[in-house]
Formats: C-alpha cells, structure tokens, sequence
C-alpha cells in the first residue's frame, strides 16, 4: 500500500521546555537537508509532530534516510483518509491484510486532534475495530501487547492510519548544541568521534590536512566520502581542507626526530583553533584514544594541547579499539576507512616519536621556525566545501585500485 505522510514523533526535545521550538525548528531543517533531493516532500515541524507529506515520493527510500536523522524518537507512515466513517473502516481492513497471518492480534488505538469530529475516540475505536473482525477472518483483539496496534489519527484535514512505529536514530537535533570543529583524518577514529559529536547535537565543521604530493587526490577524496557518509545524520557538514605541506616540510628538516610528531601536531591544533575563531566555533573535537599510538598518551596530549585554550573534546578517548571499530561498521565508515590511502599524519612519521615531550623542548624546537608566516600561509590556502547526503567523491576504479593495494 503507498503511504502518503510520514508522522515523526520527537525525543529528548520534549524536555526542552522554553527552547523547545527553537529544537523542533533545528530538527525540521535538518530533515529537510536530509531529503534535500525529493522535491514533492512537504514538511511542517509542528510543536507535538512534524508531518512528511510523501505526494508520491517512495516512502522506503524516505524511511531510509529518516532512519539516521538525530533528534527523532521514532515515526510512523501513514495514510490520509477522508473523513468518512466507511472509508477509514475499509483503509483499515486493507492495511492489516497486507500483513495478517492467521491467529495473528490487534487492537485499535484512535487519537483525536479535531474534538469536533462525530465520533469519539471510543466510538471510533469499536467501529473501526468491529469492521476488522467482521471482514478479517481469523484475527483477535488483544488490548495489552498485540501483534498489531492500529493508530487512527483524526485531523481537520483528514483522517491518518498507520500500523508501525519505526525506531529512530535518537539523540539531539545536529546543531542544537553549538558548532564544533572535527579533525578529520582518514583513519577510523575520528569518524567515530564526529558521529558521537553529531549525535549530542554539535554542528560539526571537518578540518582535513592534507599534504600534496606526498599525500594523493584519492587521500583527499577518501576523507571527502567519509564527512558524506556522516552527513546523513545533518543533511550537509562543512568539509575545511588545509594545505599541510610546507609546515611538514619545514618541521622535517629543522625538528629532531623524536619531535616531529609532536611539533606537526600542535601545528595541527593551532590551525583548527584559529579556523574555530574565524568560523565561531566553541570547541575543537578529534579522535584520540588514551594510549592507542605515541601521540596519545597523557604527556603526549599535554604538550599539544598547549597551544590553545580552546576546549578539545575526544569522545572516544576512553573506549577500547574492538568498540570503536563496532560503531564504524555500524555507521558505514569501516570499511572506507581501512582504504590504504596514505594521510599526513603517517608520511613523515618517525620511527621513535616522543611519547613523553615535553612543553619546553617543543617551544624550544619551535623557535627555530616561522610559525607565524607558516600558520598565515596555510590558512590563505584553505578550500572550503559543503558536503550534502548523498554526495560521492571516490569512484568505482579508485576503490577498485586501493582494494589491490
């Protein structure tokens, strides 16, 4: 049977109390953003429920995207009868048909927003209900835990039947909790921490270094296919690339070794701080985990934390490899991210890092450079992209070709 609306019920929102409709507003623009490419949608985020008006649009495909949208407790298809009592009686009968088998248990649970309308809800349910035994054979009324529940909604403009409530993503709308930036690599940590950012509401921005020639266009597009991956869950992220290659460059030839990696990367954390400061965002997010690799340990961390005092947020810091892994095959990014394209965090990796620096001997070695001319020429360089849901930037031969790598 062809659905014609979508009824999307709220979450956490409906404890949001005076900042309730500025959630809902957020949350509609998102789906909206989300399903930006059915052009027969019509949306409307009212107080208690949005409502997708389908117009023909293929409801499975719109589930499908639904489904991933942060903020939304769950949702129901429906279908939009007139406001005649046969007419909903025989709607009804033909929706549990479709799914009835026999012994199979029902009940019937009608809610009114139009009082005005003839019959009650008690009414509405015994004559809806009665019509279902009497052209069903077979099937039994159940009233606590039925196989099937009937929701009858009546409306000034219509009457809606529905039969399932489809489980949602959860969590707050993208957006709701400010802006944050992401450090994005290629890697399978950092998706993971910006799907937990998103999904506690934080509008990330995905700031990408990357370090050409020495790091390839796949490299680039490969980060480029993740942030689209994640976009499901807003409907679009800005994606930041900054050009990395002469700061590597320069730290290569004048930084000892065992300080490479800890001087690139409070470069790194210096340029998303000052992208922060430009874009208005409140917070700096990655994907380090305690102790995974030498820049990750306690000392490590320090010494590059340093260089800002912007807040760094690592939603992933206390878990373990297996359950990071488990949420990047559950969000679709696993797979892409083991791709064997290189990033610049692994080009110019020494082969006995510091996992201990300290402050002093860091600002010691930076001394020696330009930080500020480096710094300024990075962030003239920068190309910024919107990344929507849907989005495709590696094609078939590219993931042909790093298969074979």
């Amino acid at each position: 049977m062809q659905y014609t609306e979508i009824m999307v019920r709220y979450g956490e929102l409906s404890t949001k109390g005076k900042n309730r409709r500025s959630f809902i507003d957020r949350l509609g623009t998102n789906v909206r953003h989300t399903l930006h490419d059915f052009k027969k949608l019509d949306i409307k985020a009212n107080r208690d429920r949005m409502h997708i008006q389908l117009n023909g649009e293929d409801s499975d495909k719109v589930i499908s995207r639904l489904r991933d949208v942060f903020g939304i407790q769950n949702f129901s298809p429906s279908i939009k009868v007139e406001r005649e009592l046969d007419k909903v009686q025989a709607t009804a009968v033909a929706l549990i048909k479709e799914m009835f088998h026999p012994g199979m248990t029902f009940k019937v649970n009608t809610r009114r927003s139009d009082h005005d309308f003839k019959y009650d809800t008690n009414e509405l349910n015994d004559l809806i209900g009665s019509y279902v035994l009497e052209n069903i054979p077979g099937i039994k009324v159940k009233m606590k835990d039925p196989d099937v529940t009937l929701r009858v909604e009546v409306r000034t403009n219509g009457i809606f039947l529905s039969h399932e409530k489809i489980k949602g993503a959860g969590g707050m709308p993208v957006g709701t909790a400010g802006k944050g930036m992401m450090m994005l690599s290629g890697g399978i940590d950092s998706p993971v921490a910006s799907y937990l950012a998103l999904k506690r509401g934080v509008d990330i921005e995905m700031v990408h270094f990357f370090s050409p020639p020495y790091t390839s266009e796949q490299a680039l597009n490969k980060a480029k296919e993740l942030t689209a991956r994640l976009a499901k869950y807003s409907g679009r992220i800005k994606f930041i690339q900054v050009p990395f290659t002469e700061i590597q460059e320069t730290v290569k030839h004048d930084v000892p070794s065992g300080y490479l990696m800890t001087v690139q990367r409070r470069f790194m954390l210096r340029l998303t701080a000052a992208l922060a400061q430009k874009r208005d965002g409140l917070a700096i997010f990655n994907g380090e985990a305690l102790g995974q690799v030498a820049s990750q340990t306690m000392e490590s961390m320090a010494a590059i934390n340093e260089v800002t005092t912007m807040p760094v947020i690592r939603p992933v810091v206390s878990m373990d490899k297996t359950e990071i892994i488990d949420i990047a095959q559950k969000i679709d990014t696993f797979d892409l991210s083991i791709m064997p394209f290189e990033d610049c965090c692994t080009i110019f990796a020494p082969p006995s890092p510091k996992t201990k620096p300290r402050i002093d001997k860091a600002k010691e070695y930076e001394e020696r450079l330009d930080v500020d001319g480096l710094m300024e020429r990075a962030l003239a360089g920068i190309k910024i992209t919107e990344i929507k849901v849907g989005d495709e930037f590696l094609n078939q031969n590219e993931q042909a070709f790093a298969e074979l790598l």
